[in-house]
Order: structure tokens, then sequence, then C-alpha cells
């Protein structure tokens, strides 16, 4: 029996689209790839030259509303996710929306009850990449009591990404393209919390140490409005706590890595330099590096997830708009905390104003 066809329409051929989505979805037997519309009419027609493309549109708006379109693919900045999303659902077509999911909490919540409105229609979030391959077996070791009651997690995401302030500005640098979210925060947050609760609260600091950068376009120097560093203390449900240290401004960095210590047993996640899990509890007299064999190893599927979904063949489990808005409420939170010097209590009370960063 042949496989259900499904044809999508990419809006914004980014780095992870043509990387990841583009081959994952033309890997899938019955999948199409009908059409694309980037920023400029001269790089649409790149994209569509570059994965045999056959159709192209003047605006994202044109391909929402084509009825030959079923699914898009959403490869944009933060700034157009929450717009393109909303109107392609009202549309009738599912979305695979890229991460991070909107620039603000309100924009994701409006995502959220618009895939709400169309329960028939697919909506889903790419997700952070980061412990799929270790995701079953630590959250086997956690209903297994392998770490007890979680007493502290460190999450540090701090590199150099940033450092050299002579470099053009990046549109993670631009508040405007990314929103609130900055760094790897936002993706190191999503994967602690297929591990541990969200957090109930939130207390944070940030700084900008180098406020100007060169413009892509001009040259001339702009204001860089995304912090280069924060830190973060949180409050987990049952009295665990939380710190992170996320930074693009450090010189030999610790890289990324998440640590969950209980009342019984720790793990250490190593992002970088390579991924590494080692794993300890009461009377193991050192960590131990876990080795898992092939067929207990998790891997990336978005674009299956995304299609089976459609065909009805399984549920969206990484990453649901429910989990998206949850994480954009954190990273909205450590926004909030920084610009007033005060804790901020999570879920958030939505409609509220963000106010400006208070000077450094």
């Amino acid at each position: 029996m042949a496989e259900q066809r499904v044809r999508i329409g990419i809006v914004g051929a980014g780095a992870n689209t043509r990387v990841r989505h583009i081959p994952g979805l033309r890997a899938i037997s019955g999948v199409e790839l009908v059409g694309v519309v980037n920023r400029t009419p001269e790089s649409t027609a790149r994209v569509a030259r570059e994965f045999g493309i056959s159709k192209t549109y003047p605006d994202w708006q044109s391909l929402v509303h084509d009825p030959d379109v079923d699914a898009v693919c959403i490869g944009t900045w933060p700034n157009l996710h929450a717009d393109v999303t909303c109107a392609a659902l009202a549309a009738g077509k599912h979305v695979l929306c890229e991460a991070r999911m909107a620039c603000n909490a309100a924009e994701a919540h409006r995502m959220l009850q618009a895939s709400q409105a169309r329960p028939d229609l697919i909506a889903q979030i790419v997700p952070s990449p980061f412990g799929l391959v270790q995701d079953a077996f630590v959250r086997q070791l956690i209903t297994e009591r392998f770490l007890g009651e979680i007493r502290e997690v460190v999450v540090i995401g701090a590199d150099d990404t940033f450092w050299d302030y002579s470099r053009e500005l990046h549109w993670r640098q631009d508040a405007n393209l990314s929103g609130l979210n900055l760094l790897t925060l936002g993706i190191l947050h999503e994967s602690l919390c297929r591990w541990v609760p969200q957090p109930i609260s939130v207390f944070a600091q940030s700084t900008t140490f180098e406020p100007t950068r060169p413009a892509p376009s001009t040259g001339s120097l702009v204001p860089v409005t995304v912090p280069d560093s924060v830190q973060i203390l949180t409050q987990l449900p049952g009295g665990g706590r939380g710190i992170y240290q996320i930074s693009g401004s450090v010189l030999f960095g610790p890289g990324k890595k998440i640590h969950l210590y209980g009342r019984n047993g720790t793990f250490k996640y190593l992002i970088s330099p390579k991924e590494e899990l080692w794993c300890g509890r009461i009377g193991d007299p050192d960590l131990k590096r876990i080795d898992l064999t092939p067929e207990h190893q998790g891997r990336w599927r978005v674009e299956e997830e995304f299609v089976n979904a459609i065909r009805g063949k399984e549920a969206v489990h990484l990453t649901d708009f429910a989990t998206g808005v949850a994480y954009m409420e954190f990273t909205e939170a450590v926004a909030r905390s920084a610009a007033t010097g005060q804790c901020v209590r999570l879920p958030l009370l939505t409609g509220m104003e963000i106010p400006k960063a208070r000077p450094h």
C-alpha cells in the first residue's frame, strides 16, 4: 500500500533546514518538496536550484495559501515564526517550526492557541539535538530512582562564540530577529527539562561586554541588543536548585554540559568537546562513563516523526507546542529578572511588559 503523499513548502531555508530538514524529508517515501521562499528573490532562486525544488514564491503568504502545499517547514529567524505558524495553521497546513519557538512567551502562547484551534493538524517545534542519544537511558534511570530527589542541577554553555567584537553582528545578537532568548540558553534548558521539572522561580543577571558590532550590510557600528553573558539561579519543584552559566564571551571556556545531582546519584552529560554521559551513585568509587550500544541509542528523527504524525502513525514527542511554550516562558523569565533585578515566578503572568535592561 502506497504511503499518503505529503507535499511540503519551505519558508526560509536556513542552515538547519538545508543540513537536516530538506535531506531528512526527501529521504521519506511519499514526501514531496513542492516549493520554497527565502528572504530575497535571489536567495529563493538559489535554494530552488540547489535542491531541485520546482516552485518559488514572492512571499511566505503565497506559499502558505497555496492549495498544493499540505505542510509548511519554517526555517526563518524567530521574528517570523509566530506569524507564519499561525497563518499556516489557519490555512489548514501542518507546521514544522524551527527552534527557537518564537521571540517571546506571548508569541509562543499565540502559536499554541492557533494549534489548539486546529487539533486536526500537526504542530511541531524542532527540538534541541542535545541528549537525544542518551535520552531514553537517562529517563529510565530517573524512573528507577537512580538519582533520587534532585538536589542541584548545573547548566553550562560558555565559550568564545562572540568573543571577537570585530566580527559582524550575528542575528542572535539582534533582539528584533532573535527575541528574548540568548545564546544556547533555550536549547540547553529544553534538554535539561526532558529529565527534570520546569523551575518555579528564576533569578538572573546579564551583561554585554562589547556593546557594539559592525552591521552586516554597512559595517558601521550598531548596538548589540542581546546579552552575551548571563548567570541564573532557579528553584525546582520539591526544593532542588539550579545554576546556569551561559556566555559567548569567554576564552577557553568550559563548553556545554548539564549536571544532575540527586540524593542517591549523579549524572554528568558533557556536550562539548564531545558527547559523553557519566554516572555514579552511592557506593561507587567514582563516576563511570556510559557507552550505549547502538540498539539503546536515540537519534535525530524529527522529519520522520513529523511525517509519521501527519500520517497518524505516532504522536509528536519532540517537541510539541506546549513544551515549546514552557521553555519560552523560562527564557522570558530570565530576561525579566535580569532587567529588573528581581526574582520571577513561573509560570508567567502573560501580558506583562518586558522592562528595559538596567544599566550595567
